[in-house]
């Protein structure tokens, strides 16, 4: 029976985005294991997980350690297929590869390059000078939006470049009824205009960039920070520097974001880049209004003006006056979120998982279809 091996940086990666496809797998009697850093965890559906040591640095000797295990085991194992995610797994898996002189063919999934024409020059240089040193390691390259595509297609960063549309998202868990009283058992005024932005904290989702747009906005306003990570603390910091205590909460990693978004008028991001963002598909499907910074992956989803405002990165101001037209305008929120609700409907899983499904069993030997 076929064997599969799937890398990841983090456990969460997999449970987050990819459970369908291990399922799918698992039921045609595929053999699945798990290569992944991170906080270990539980992912249904492996025959084996093994346990990666890497870290955010890319020339931490942890790195090349988790390089090396993959290597043998990829060895050891004489896997039919692997699929690898997340910019740093993806890397060192590629680069185990590099030292076997029989592989097993590979699909990298990008779910965004850390990089795009605004990045400085020597990062966006080495950055892509890494993705051509691995592109012979690349059989199969999955890209998820336009500029990454473009990008991949122009350098040959694959042996062939397909664009998906995400991993699917599953909408079906949005219909259920709004939850009565929530606003209130999370300490939020009942008649506050919520703003919502759920992602992790890290420098490249940019929370800052919210906080201080709060500044230009009248009192009613408040914005929920809903996620986990390294800049929270600084971004708590920055809160109460500014005088913003009480109108900007910090509710935490959020296993079931739901009722969330049917709490919240308008969802925001500030995000550097993106590839295809969970966070701006689920808030448009769930009938909200989007402000988003205009980089890749967003722009993807977002037509200004028509199914959400876009404002340009780093912009607090601007950020501020898109979220000010919001306030002042209930029609625009309405008419924005119904032409969002409308054209996102493909992203959903049902229609995403098959096209996927489709390019993974095309690399497999036996080729069966789902």
């Amino acid at each position: 029976m076929e064997k599969i091996l799937f890398t990841a940086s983090t456990y969460s990666h997999l449970l987050n985005f990819h459970l369908p496809y291990l399922h799918s797998f698992a039921e045609q009697g595929r053999t699945l294991h798990a290569a992944c850093g991170g906080v270990p965890a539980f992912v249904p559906y492996l025959a084996e997980t093994i346990h990666l040591p890497l870290e955010k640095s890319m020339s931490s000797p942890k790195n090349f350690r988790a390089m090396a295990m993959l290597r043998e085991k990829i060895r050891a194992e004489q896997y039919d297929l692997i699929v690898t995610h997340t910019s740093l797994a993806a890397f060192f898996t590629r680069l185990a590869l590099a030292g076997l002189r029989e592989r097993p063919p590979l699909i990298n999934m990008v779910h965004g390059y850390l990089f795009d024409e605004q990045t400085p020059y020597i990062k966006r240089k080495l950055l892509l000078a890494a993705e051509q040193w691995m592109a012979p390691q690349t059989d199969l390259l999955l890209t998820m939006n336009r500029w990454d595509s473009e990008l991949a297609s122009r350098f040959r960063l694959g042996k062939r470049v397909v664009e998906i549309p995400g991993v699917g998202v599953d909408f079906s868990r949005f219909d259920r009824a709004q939850q009565p009283g929530f606003r209130a058992a999370h300490g939020i005024p009942e008649d506050a205009f919520v703003l919502l932005y759920a992602a992790e904290f890290s420098k490249r989702k940019s929370q800052p960039v919210l906080i201080r747009a709060m500044q230009a906005l009248p009192d009613r306003a408040v914005l929920l920070l809903a996620g986990e990570g390294a800049t929270r603390q600084t971004c708590e910091e920055l809160v109460a520097s500014l005088g913003l205590t009480g109108r900007v909460f910090f509710p935490g990693h959020q296993r079931d974001m739901i009722p969330w978004y049917a709490a919240a008028d308008v969802a925001v991001t500030a995000s550097r880049s993106e590839g295809l963002p969970f966070n701006v598909m689920e808030a448009m499907y769930a009938g909200l209004p989007v402000v988003a910074s205009a980089v890749k992956g967003h722009t993807d989803l977002i037509e200004d003006g028509r199914t959400g405002l876009l404002y340009p990165y780093g912009d607090s101001g601007a950020c501020a006056g898109q979220i000010q037209r919001l306030l002042d305008a209930p029609e625009l929120r309405r008419s924005l979120a119904e032409a969002a609700k409308s054209n996102i409907g493909h992203y959903g899983l049902d229609e995403v998982f098959p096209q996927v499904m489709e390019q993974y069993l095309s690399m497999l030997p036996s080729g069966v279809p789902v």
